[in-house]
């Protein structure tokens, strides 16, 4: 296998963020998150990162056009040349099409696409349960992982909050939004047979270790 490029997609609070650390140090891979690039295409005033920048100080959403252009800049470093790992992006169908259309420009296409998968109901109690000291930032969990004294910081005594994208009710139109636009990739994928999924609701070292096989997997069926 020439080089290894997955798309890792889930529900918010699933743990994609966890997975994505440990496959990028793990393979060595260009972790493309599509907010920190096109943070970083701002910070650097690229040509597309100006573009992206006009919309963002407008209030207005990136158009999909743009965020393919960034994400094919970050997919052309040489970090990227052996392999890298799509966070956040497409999250629709349609940016889906385009983003395989671009990359076939390019002669590179995905590897597989790792969807972890988590129940709604876990996802809510993952997510409404975080507090967090507003001053350091320190997460708490009330059932996973408590502070010694409830609702209080361990280490300054800072009284913790609940975030507001942490509100029970915001996760579950998270929750509605994800279901609506992005959850139908599953099918999508699929049907193109670069679909692999995983139970999210295991432990997250147990969830890393089936995506190393089922990695490993397709390295040893691409040489035979």
């Amino acid at each position: 296998m020439a080089e290894l490029n997955l798309i890792l997609l889930g529900p918010p609070g699933a743990g994609k963020g966890t997975q994505a650390e440990q496959l990028r140090t793990e393979f060595e891979l260009a972790h493309i998150a599509t907010g920190d690039i096109l943070r970083q295409a701002v910070a650097e005033q690229t040509e597309l990162g100006e573009l992206a920048a006009s919309y963002m100080d407008a209030g207005n959403l990136v158009p999909d056009e743009v965020i393919i252009g960034v994400l094919l800049e970050a997919v052309g470093r040489p970090n990227a040349r052996d392999g890298f790992l799509l966070d956040g992006f497409p999250r629709t169908i349609p940016q889906a099409e385009a983003l395989g259309s671009e990359l076939e420009k390019l002669g590179r296409q995905l590897t597989a696409v790792l969807m972890i998968e988590v129940s709604d109901e876990e996802i809510v109690t993952r997510i409404s349960g975080r507090r967090v000291n507003p001053a350091s930032g320190r997460v708490y969990h009330v059932d996973f992982d408590p502070p010694k004294v409830d609702g209080v910081d361990d280490v300054d005594g800072t009284e913790l909050v609940q975030r507001e994208d942490d509100q029970p009710e915001t996760v579950r139109n998270r929750l509605d939004v994800y279901h609506e636009q992005t959850a139908p990739l599953a099918d999508y994928y699929d049907q193109l047979g670069l679909l692999q999924r995983f139970d999210g609701s295991a432990a997250p070292s147990e969830v890393f270790n089936r995506i190393r096989a089922t990695i490993a997997t397709l390295k040893l069926e691409d040489t035979i």
